[in-house]
């Protein structure tokens, strides 16, 4: 979906690139909330995004009297927020406490999805989080957060109770995310898959 008219986005980056900061303000102001929210959704955090959007436009500015204007801007835009995103993940891999807590504030987000599971390298390692589980926990897991179901379908085809499949489900959670926590370096793997699939959609 273009952001921008074409023509009007093109006098843009042509006053940009000669430093007109109207021009730059103008860019800021359309492009800003599609790729926070682009950026928040990788990286779960809303200090983090924020800073890493900062970011973006500043390296926007720097490079103005590089700029293209026969590419795409918005596909530029997109991959340096996804170069920003990889950097990101790069020096968590490298802080223990970054990590950590990464893990900890995002691990619902990359436990949820179908498409996780279609990836082998997400696959084998959400499959040994998993079978973690006992075996009524692995089933409502399965059931609600792989398949995509409703709690209410689980109960109905687990023969038991909605507030017995989310107690599973919790309690699935908080063992998965502890697993996740003792393998840090495939969950980074996890996570970065999981951005790659972002990026895409």
């Amino acid at each position: 979906m273009r952001i921008l008219e074409e023509t009007y986005q093109k006098d843009l980056l042509v006053k940009l690139s000669h430093g007109d900061e109207q021009a730059f303000n103008a860019l800021y102001k359309a492009y800003s909330p599609p790729l926070y929210y682009r950026v928040l959704r990788m990286v779960k955090n809303a200090d983090i995004a924020d800073e890493l959007l900062q970011e973006l436009f500043i390296k926007l500015w720097d490079k103005r009297n590089t700029l293209d204007t026969e590419k795409s801007f918005q596909a530029y835009m997109y991959t340096v927020a996804q170069n920003l995103v990889y950097n990101y993940f790069r020096k968590v891999a490298n802080d223990q406490s970054l990590i950590q807590s990464l893990i900890v504030n995002s691990a619902d987000h990359y436990l949820d999805g179908q498409e996780l599971l279609e990836n082998k390298e997400t696959a084998g390692i959400l499959q040994k989080a998993i079978d973690q589980l006992s075996p009524q926990r692995k089933q409502a897991f399965q059931l609600c957060k792989i398949e995509g179901r409703s709690y209410d379908e689980a109960a109905g085809i687990m023969g038991i109770s909605v507030a017995t499949v989310n107690s599973h489900i919790t309690k699935s959670l908080q063992t998965i995310k502890a697993y996740l926590l003792k393998n840090q370096d495939t969950t980074l793997l996890l996570m970065t898959v999981y951005t790659i699939n972002v990026l895409k959609s």
